[in-house]
């Protein structure tokens, strides 16, 4: 098969430019903020992904230099992760993966992550992660070296929107498997944002107010905490009116929740389950994993803690837009890489 050359301009070839990309999901905010200019998407936004199906492989396998795996395989079990790891394979389609988290948050076992991740990091011509710590983690479990690359940028702060000193903020929705405990959570975020001489929003996004646990508008009626509720269209102005973001989730590796606070100005407090700390200096942990559940009093003083601090400015946007440049060049690098190493039948 040959490739057409593009037209000579007199200036350097981009790293990676004309090579068809076919990423997993089709577009998601981060993988639009990684692809660098000059590389050609491929495939639709169908969900799953058309390039799990095995038919579509073979029958495009030749439309497409590299796939990219970020997220969306929890549908499929680990047979059939491995099967669609064996038919790149077959196929001679290199295969990137960015590890976005080590576990899945809210589900019964680790197993069938632990498999999916095993599945395709041991097919992976190039591994990526976004924190030094989720790297060793990779290198201990999977025996792989992953490029670090710094999450991007993926807010821009409203000029026209202030914040609240002293005002917390936590998502809330139905108890569930990944906040099994949500009346235990709110309960020590009020004691934390009352002891730092702060007060609690609960954010409620408008599809989860049926499922809302009847205690929670009881205690915004008693005057103990305030209930916002938003479209989803309105969380990144949410958190921007926020002193302090309060992470609940006792089981993640990285969030972009973080990344929207760092943008901007927002304090976090995060969860010590995963590598949150390593993406932001701001973030403040309190204890909450899977295993021992929330640690109130852990919550109360990290909050009170966070609340102490100054607020933070938003991100620099130079510097944020120059980050993302980096990150671009990175990926463009890898998909040279990959695409230049793969042999043609």
């Amino acid at each position: 098969m040959t490739h057409a050359h593009p037209p000579d301009t007199g200036l350097p070839a981009l790293p990676g430019a004309g090579i068809r990309v076919a990423t997993i999901p089709h577009r998601d905010a981060y993988v639009d903020a990684v692809l660098p200019d000059g590389v050609t998407r491929v495939g639709n936004g169908a969900e799953p992904s058309c390039w799990f199906d095995h038919a579509h492989l073979a029958a495009h396998s030749r439309d497409v230099d590299v796939v990219h795996l970020h997220v969306g395989y929890g549908r499929l079990d680990a047979a059939a992760m491995e099967a669609w790891s064996e038919e790149l394979q077959r196929q001679g389609v290199p295969l990137v993966v960015t590890v976005h988290q080590l576990h899945a948050p809210g589900a019964a076992s680790p197993g069938p992550h632990d498999a999916h991740l095993a599945a395709v990091l041991g097919i992976a011509e190039v591994v990526l992660t976004l924190t030094p710590g989720a790297a060793d983690d990779i290198a201990e479990r999977y025996g792989r070296t992953a490029i670090v690359v710094a999450h991007p940028s993926v807010a821009v702060a409203d000029p026209e929107l202030g914040a609240e000193r002293g005002l917390v903020g936590l998502r809330v929705g139905a108890s569930s498997a990944s906040v099994p405990d949500v009346g235990r959570l709110v309960r020590a975020a009020v004691s934390g944002a009352v002891s730092g001489g702060g007060r609690l929003r609960l954010l409620v996004e408008e599809a989860d107010v049926p499922a809302l646990d009847p205690a929670i508008p009881a205690m915004a009626e008693a005057g103990q905490l305030e209930l916002v509720v938003f479209p989803a269209a309105g969380w990144v102005a949410q958190l921007q009116q926020l002193h302090v973001a309060v992470l609940p989730e006792p089981c993640g590796t990285h969030s972009r929740d973080v990344e929207v606070c760092r943008d901007v100005g927002t304090r976090v407090v995060a969860p010590s389950c995963g590598w949150f700390a390593d993406q932001w200096s701001e973030v403040v942990p309190y204890s909450h994993d899977e295993q021992g559940g929330v640690d109130a009093v852990s919550l109360t003083a990290a909050i009170g803690a966070a609340l102490i601090r100054p607020m933070p400015r938003p991100a620099d946007r130079v510097w944020r837009d120059g980050q993302r440049e980096a990150v671009r060049q990175v990926h463009a690098e890898v998909y040279a890489q990959v695409a230049g190493d793969r042999s043609w039948a």
